[in-house]
């Protein structure tokens, strides 16, 4: 690298991209371990969809990011061409958000919506650096109640294991690290929902239930 000037000292520079290439690689080798739950993600969605169901998603600040990019991962495409996938994220609409934050308080944005929303058989799929966002766990209450499967992405700490359904955490040291390893489970999720989709037929989607 070469020398630069003023505050970007290489030691200093060097440093800082080492750590995190360093971080990044031995959290990477803790997270293949939690492989087994994204196959148990995937197959939660996948089945969802093909019943005409909807997959739901929200979280806070980087991980608002996230659960808007795998929305659009779904009715979109990912890697492979094949009919849209229902999913919505519930971070994007900012009468609803500001409206339900103003009337009922910041906790309630998520929960709100799912129980207007939401119907038995879709699948919430919360995101949490934290795993202590107190909107998104409010809203696994009100999904669980409703008769919604519930997926969460956290962190290294699991601080309530009967929070959702199923719990991926991400192995690794500080926030942006965590969001790191989410956007990776996030697209193996993506791409193992494509083949399951694909392989079991795309016409089947929405015929499962009418709403």
């Amino acid at each position: 690298m070469a020398k630069g000037a003023g505050f970007w000292e290489v030691a200093i520079v060097e440093k800082i991209i080492a750590k995190a290439f360093e971080e990044l690689t031995e959290s990477l080798g803790l997270a293949y371990k939690r492989s087994d739950l994204l196959v148990r993600a995937a197959d939660m969605i996948s089945g969802c969809l093909t019943q005409g169901g909807v997959v739901y998603l929200c979280g806070n600040g980087g991980s608002a990011a996230e659960a808007q990019h795998f929305a659009a991962e779904f009715v979109g495409r990912f890697l492979i061409e094949r009919p849209g996938l229902s999913a919505v994220a519930l971070t994007t609409d900012t009468s609803k958000l500001t409206a339900i934050g103003n009337d009922y308080g910041y906790g309630e944005v998520f929960a709100r919506q799912i129980k207007a929303l939401g119907r038995p058989g879709d699948v919430l799929w919360g995101l949490s650096t934290s795993g202590t966002s107190k909107n998104v766990l409010k809203a696994f209450e009100v999904a669980s109640a409703g008769g919604l499967g519930t997926i969460f992405m956290c962190g290294a700490k699991i601080h309530d294991p009967g929070a959702a359904d199923l719990i991926i955490d991400g192995p690794a040291p500080n926030t942006p690290r965590i969001q790191e390893l989410h956007l990776l489970y996030g697209h193996v999720i993506c791409q193992l929902v494509d083949h399951v989709i694909v392989e079991g037929g795309a016409a089947a989607l929405g015929r499962g239930r009418s709403r």
